[in-house]
C-alpha cells in the first residue's frame, strides 16, 4: 500500500488520502439504479425474473423457494457448518437479547405522566448478499434481531442460486419467506411489493453501491412509505498501530476486508515507518495465497498506510475518515477508545482480528460505511422497533400547565392550540362552581 506521511500533506492531500475508492460514487449509478427501481415498480415480477436472468444468469419460474426446496437445501449443509452456525447463533442471540428496551414512565409534575413506549416493527425485508462471497453471517445478524424484538413478518431475499447454508440459517432463526432475488431490483420489490415479494415496512443489509444507491432511493421515492437501517455499502476497516503491533496480524486483518470487493478499502495509521515497511511486505506475501488474491489487489490500489506523529493524531484520523470497522492493536489499545468518535464497530487488542465480530462475538456487522459512522449507528435491537411516546394529564395536571401552553401558542399565533386548552379549562371552571 502507499505510504503517506501526514503532517507533511497540505489540507487537499489530506483530503485526497481519505477518499473513498473511485468506484463508489459513480455518477451514472443513481441514472442505473433508478431505471431498475422503476422498472420493478411498473412490472413488478416481470421486471425481476427478466433482471435476475440478466444480472445473475439464472432462469426462474418461481421467485420464492417451497417449504421442500428449503429442506433440500438444509439437508445439503455439512455438520460443521451447522455447528458453526448453532455457536455464533448463540452468542448474537445473548448480545441481542440484552438490547431489549425497557419502558419508561415518569411523571414531569403533578399529574402529567409521560412514557416512552417501544413495539416492533410489523414487515421487514432483510437484504442477504450473495455473488462471490454468500454472506451466511448477515443472516443470522438479520434474522436473529427481527425475531427477538417480535417482527411478525420477515422477507428475507438473496441473488440465485441461493448458497444452501444460508437457507439454512434463514430457517434456523425463524425465517420463512425466501425469494431468489438479489441487487437493487430486490430493494425495490421489497419496497414496492410485487405479485410474489410482499411490500415491507423497513429494508435491512448490507450490499454493494448499487443496493445501497437503491436503499437510498427508495426511501425518498414518493411511490412508497419504506424506511432503510443506513447507508450500508462496501467494506471498509481502518488499523490504528504502534511498533508493539504484530504486522502479519495487520496484514491479515486488512486482507480480510480487502477480499471483500473491489470497491473495498482498507486504512493503516501507524506513527511507525518500520513497521509500516514491514506491514506492506506481509501484504505482498499472504496476498498471493488468497483464493479471492485478484480481488483484494484491486482494493489495495484504493487503500493506504498514513504515518502520524503519535496515537493521539492517529485517533484524529480516524474520526476524520469514519470507518465502518476499526481495529486498535496498539500497547493500550483501550486508553485510545475515550477518543474514538466516529467508528461502526471497534476492535481492541492483537487477539480480537475483525472477523469475530463479522461472525460469531455476538455483536452486529451491519455497519455504517462511507464516513456515515460520525451520525449513525451500528445495527442493533431498536433498530428492528418503533418508539413512542404516550402522555396522559388529569384535570389537576391540565390546570397545572395550560396556562403556559396557551401562552406559548399564542406567541406562535396558532390560536386553534390556544383554543384546545381553553375550552377544556372553562369546563373545569364550570364544573367546578356548579
Amino acid at each position: 500500500m502507499q505510504i503517506l506521511n501526514w503532517p507533511n500533506l497540505s489540507e487537499a492531500e489530506r483530503k485526497s488520502a481519505l477518499s473513498r475508492s473511485p468506484l463508489v460514487g459513480d455518477g451514472s449509478l443513481e441514472l442505473s439504479v433508478s431505471t431498475i427501481v422503476n422498472r420493478v415498480r411498473v412490472e413488478k415480477d416481470t421486471a425481476l425474473l427478466s433482471y435476475t436472468q440478466q444480472f445473475d444468469g439464472v432462469s426462474l419460474t418461481e421467485l420464492r423457494l417451497s417449504p421442500d426446496q428449503i429442506d433440500s437445501a438444509c439437508t445439503r449443509v455439512s455438520e460443521d457448518i451447522k455447528q458453526a452456525i448453532a455457536q455464533a447463533m448463540a452468542n448474537i442471540e445473548v448480545f441481542h437479547q440484552a438490547q431489549k428496551f425497557e419502558p419508561v414512565s415518569v411523571e414531569t409534575q403533578a399529574g402529567i405522566r409521560c412514557e416512552l413506549r417501544s413495539e416492533a416493527i410489523e414487515k421487514v425485508g432483510l437484504y442477504i448478499p450473495g455473488g462471490t462471497a454468500p454472506l451466511i453471517s448477515t443472516v443470522m445478524m438479520l434474522a436473529l434481531p427481527a425475531r427477538i424484538a417480535g417482527c411478525k413478518q420477515r422477507v428475507l431475499v438473496s441473488p440465485p442460486p441461493i448458497n444452501d447454508a444460508i437457507v439454512y440459517a434463514a430457517k434456523e432463526c425463524g425465517i420463512t419467506e425466501i425469494y431468489q432475488v438479489g441487487g437493487a431490483q430486490a430493494i425495490a420489490a421489497l419496497a414496492f411489493g410485487t405479485e410474489s415479494v410482499p411490500k415491507v415496512d423497513k429494508i435491512f443489509g448490507p450490499g454493494n453501491r448499487f443496493v445501497t444507491e437503491a436503499k437510498k432511493l427508495v426511501s425518498q421515492d414518493s411511490h412508497c412509505v419504506v424506511s432503510i437501517d443506513m447507508p450500508a455499502g462496501p467494506s471498509e476497516v481502518l488499523v490504528i498501530a504502534d511498533k508493539a503491533a504484530n504486522p502479519e496480524f495487520i496484514a491479515a486483518d486488512l486482507l480480510s476486508q480487502a477480499e471483500h470487493g473491489p470497491d473495498s478499502q482498507v486504512m493503516l495509521v501507524t506513527d511507525c515507518e518500520i513497521l509500516a515497511i514491514k506491514v506492506n511486505a506481509a501484504l505482498n506475501r499472504q496476498l498471493e495465497t488468497l483464493p479471492r488474491m485478484e480481488i483484494a489487489q484491486l482494493a489495495l490500489e484504493s487503500s493506504r498506510t498514513l504515518l502520524v506523529a503519535d496515537m493521539q493524531q492517529a485517533t484524529q484520523v480516524s474520526n476524520l475518515y469514519g470507518p465502518e470497522h476499526l481495529i486498535i492493536q496498539t500497547e493500550a489499545p483501550r486508553e485510545l477508545l475515550t477518543s474514538i468518535r466516529a467508528a461502526g464497530s471497534v476492535f481492541l487488542g492483537a487477539y480480537t482480528p475483525e472477523s469475530v465480530g463479522d461472525y460469531a462475538s455476538g455483536t452486529n456487522h451491519v455497519l455504517p460505511t462511507y464516513g456515515y459512522s460520525r451520525a449513525v449507528s451500528s445495527l442493533s435491537l431498536a433498530d428492528f422497533s418503533r418508539r413512542f411516546t404516550v402522555q396522559e394529564l388529569s384535570a389537576e395536571g391540565l390546570l397545572a400547565i395550560g396556562e403556559t401552553v396557551m401562552t406559548l401558542a399564542a406567541a406562535e399565533l396558532l390560536d386553534a392550540h390556544k383554543n384546545a386548552i381553553k375550552i377544556r379549562l372553562d369546563s373545569l371552571t364550570a364544573r367546578n362552581a356548579s
